[in-house]
């Protein structure tokens, strides 16, 4: 084979070692599992050279894609960034400090909280999505747009299924 990497050196060996077993789930899933390694190098980078963390990345993009006018409920929030209630006060908290996040009282309901996008961390959440983007677009540099759009279908038709 002219173009080997490590997963095929890796499956030889246990090939040679274990012939009666299929190593054809190892050969998909630990290509993932190094690519999962590549891109959360590629993401740190990227965040690193935008001045902002992974999880503040996750509250901030949230808030952005919102839209006009960059507000969601602390619940909202809790939801799309699947962490539990107190770590979301703690970052909300943490990103108040920082200046890119805002709280107000929600005006139809005066219980309740509204987190908002301020300026500097719209400006900060845009810096880091054009970075993210760059550094994935490296990684998926070697392969075409057809074959992008047709792995892409294959690892949503195995995400759904897995009940994602």
């Amino acid at each position: 084979m002219p173009h080997q990497d490590e997963v095929d050196r890796i499956v030889a060996a246990w090939g040679r070692e274990r012939s009666d077993l299929d190593f054809g789930p190892l050969e998909v899933l630990s290509r993932v599992d190094r690519l999962a390694r590549h891109l959360d190098r590629a993401r740190r980078a990227a965040f690193d050279a935008s001045d902002v963390e992974p999880w503040e990345f996750d509250v901030l993009s949230a808030l952005r894609r919102a839209g006009d006018p960059y507000e969601l409920s602390p619940k909202t929030l809790l939801q799309q960034t699947l962490v539990s209630s107190g770590t979301m006060t703690n970052r909300v908290d943490r990103l108040a400090a920082r200046g890119l996040v805002s709280r107000r009282t929600d005006p139809r309901d005066g219980r309740g909280i509204l987190v908002s996008l301020t300026v500097a961390g719209r400006a900060a959440v845009d810096a880091a999505i054009a970075d993210l983007l760059d550094a994935e677009r490296a990684i998926l540099s070697g392969v075409s747009d057809d074959e992008q759009a047709q792995l892409s279908g294959l690892l949503r038709r195995l995400i759904l299924g897995l009940g994602d």
